[in-house]
């Protein structure tokens, strides 16, 4: 009798004797990234030097999606040139990078942009000098919360990131904290960056799962074992394995890779493409 068949016979035999066979315990489904992005700051004296061959390469070395940077003037290009780019190398472009002026001035310029582009999000990735005192990070909230507004209606989500300094505590109280408990969660989502959590002092799962619901955006960051400085995926001390089975509807929520301090930006930009793409999770 055949293994497969011995097993129904017993089964059934188990059944009809007044005890039923318990079910074979459910098998964990495995999950890996369907869409892997790359933040252009990576890779920005590459892109600085040529950005149409870099944008070359970064597909070619994997990559489905890239974070543009408007905060360093798209490279010197305009965003037609840009858009006939990503057209020609079959990347998308989810999002932007963008300064904290932007959303005080033309701000609705830069939401026609963004469709222009393909963005779903335009991201502030640090409030630099203009926010000093806990009062400032309050004050720029409400300016978020007023131009989130704004882009909603325009189908576009402003969004914020963080960096490690933003977990620096001020007057007693992490300045973090206090912007995004003052945000209005209906109009202005998070992106975060693991690795400039760990640098910060920060616990990424513990963000995660204070603000499951925020997050939408993730810059996947490893760290060195004393979190002084990024490192390539995989070499450092962060479980992403751990980290993106906690992400909710992760599928709909666009990651990019950014090793900032690589000797090789294109070179550390593949590799970590390579790891992520044989991630299991």
């Amino acid at each position: 009798m055949k293994r497969r068949a011995f097993i129904r016979t017993l089964g059934a035999a188990a059944t009809a004797g007044g005890f039923a066979v318990p079910p074979w315990p459910p098998r964990r489904s495995v999950k890996q990234l369907q869409r892997i992005g790359l933040e252009l700051y990576a890779v920005r004296h590459a892109m600085a030097k040529d950005p149409e061959r870099t944008l070359a390469a970064v597909r070619a070395g994997g990559y489905d999606d890239v974070e543009l940077l408007w905060s360093l003037g798209n490279f010197g290009r305009t965003p037609a040139q840009v858009a006939a780019t990503l057209k020609q190398e079959g990347l998308r472009a989810p999002s932007a990078h963008i300064s904290p002026v932007a959303i005080l001035v033309g701000w609705q310029r830069s939401l026609d942009t963004a469709k222009q582009l393909g963005h779903e999000y335009l991201i502030v990735p640090d409030l630099g000098e203009t926010a000093r005192t806990l009062d400032d990070w309050r004050e720029w909230a409400d300016h978020f919360n007023t131009a989130g507004a704004v882009a909603r209606r325009a189908g576009i989500w402003l969004a914020f990131h963080n960096e490690a300094d933003h977990m620096k505590p001020l007057d007693g109280m992490v300045p973090y904290d206090v912007f995004v408990a003052r945000l209005d969660a209906s109009v202005v989502r998070l992106q975060l960056d693991v690795g400039n959590m760990l640098m910060g002092g920060g616990d990424p799962m513990a963000y995660l799962e204070r603000h499951r619901d925020r997050y939408w955006s993730f810059h996947l960051k490893d760290v060195l074992p004393n979190h002084s400085a990024d490192t390539e995926l995989g070499h450092g001390v962060f479980d992403f394995k751990r980290f993106l089975a906690a992400v909710p509807a992760l599928e709909s929520k666009p990651c990019y890779v950014e090793q900032e301090g690589a000797a090789d930006e294109l070179a550390a930009a593949r590799s970590n493409c390579q790891y992520l793409r044989q991630l299991s999770f």
